[in-house]
């Protein structure tokens, strides 16, 4: 009867859960939990009441309930996974490091737990200990075209382009559609000098995503090394079209207007750029491409009124 009654409870917190009553849903498997039933059955359970804390922005109840998994099944696995991201969403790097360390003991073949930690060394700077845990990746699933394409964005970094377009290259060889392999081929290319192929390869990553900023802005940057303003200005504004909110790319574009004497454009752009990012204005006082501004009274009023803001 007890674990007719558990079950009962389950199959109405699922329905509440599909119609996404995410309330209700937590309120009848917590009354499901009253009932003893099987320890698997309770770690589900739990795990089902976890992710919906979860879900509603209750952090710390969350955390709880997988710290109760834990003290059911202090090998699961999973448990130690979900805190992991908990924790690396909450920018704590050291406790995220710790359980996704613990999944990787538990389960050596769990190679999300290896993704994870890779990423986190990476966006501390600590490019090798990265590299060491992406190829633990690609060892376990080696048709993960998203982690070739990091280990090639690594390689790019440290300044080795061959090892760079070996493994984006596999990337694409995977998925010949994955646009940030494409924009990093572009990324090798730029590096190399090879203009040409980089804006091929920046063309091809923008058809497939048009909303990723950062395509326009290397592309821009080419135009302007090779002192080709107008082209910039063209790419940019398509930029901002599908990107409403990117300051660099008004930023750039206004360089781009400074220089070719657009001066009522350009202090629209840096207004503009200064509005979605207000601490642009250290480098716009320093940029060389401003020195036609310097005797623009709109100009100077709007240096004179990001200064004073940075004052108070």
């Amino acid at each position: 009867m007890r674990d007719y009654k558990r079950k009962n409870y389950m199959l109405l917190a699922e329905n509440f859960y599909l119609k996404n009553d995410k309330l209700k849903a937590l309120e009848f498997y917590k009354r499901a939990l009253s009932y003893k039933g099987e320890r698997e059955n309770t770690i589900l359970l739990l795990f089902n009441i976890a992710v919906i804390y979860d879900e509603l922005d209750m952090i710390e109840n969350s955390i709880e309930i997988y710290n109760k998994i834990l003290e059911i099944d202090n090998d699961n696995y999973e448990a130690y996974y979900n805190l992991g991201l908990i924790e690396e969403s909450l920018g704590n790097n050291k406790e995220a490091l710790e359980n996704y360390m613990k999944v990787a003991c538990i389960n050596p073949r769990y190679w999300r737990a290896y993704y994870n930690i890779a990423t986190i060394f990476d966006n501390m700077g600590d490019r090798k200990k990265a590299l060491e845990y992406y190829y633990r990746v690609i060892e376990i699933e080696p048709n993960d075209y998203i982690t070739y394409n990091n280990i090639g964005s690594l390689y790019e970094e440290l300044g080795d382009y061959d090892m760079a377009f070996k493994m984006i290259n596999k990337s694409l060889e995977i998925n010949p559609d994955f646009y940030k392999a494409l924009f990093n081929m572009g990324v090798v290319f730029t590096r190399l000098g090879n203009h040409e192929k980089a804006l091929e390869y920046y063309n091809k990553s923008k058809s497939i995503n048009p909303q990723y900023g950062n395509i326009y802005l290397n592309m821009s940057a080419i135009y302007i090394e090779d002192k080709m303003y107008e082209c910039s200005i063209k790419i940019l504004t398509e930029g901002i079209r599908n990107n409403p909110d990117a300051h660099d790319l008004y930023y750039n574009r206004a360089c781009c207007n400074s220089i070719l004497g657009n001066e009522d454009k350009a202090i629209c752009d840096i207004t503009r750029a200064l509005l979605l990012s207000p601490s642009l204005i250290q480098w716009i006082v320093k940029d060389k491409d401003f020195k036609n501004l310097h005797t623009n009274d709109e100009f100077q009023k709007v240096i004179y009124r990001y200064l004073s803001y940075r004052k108070e």
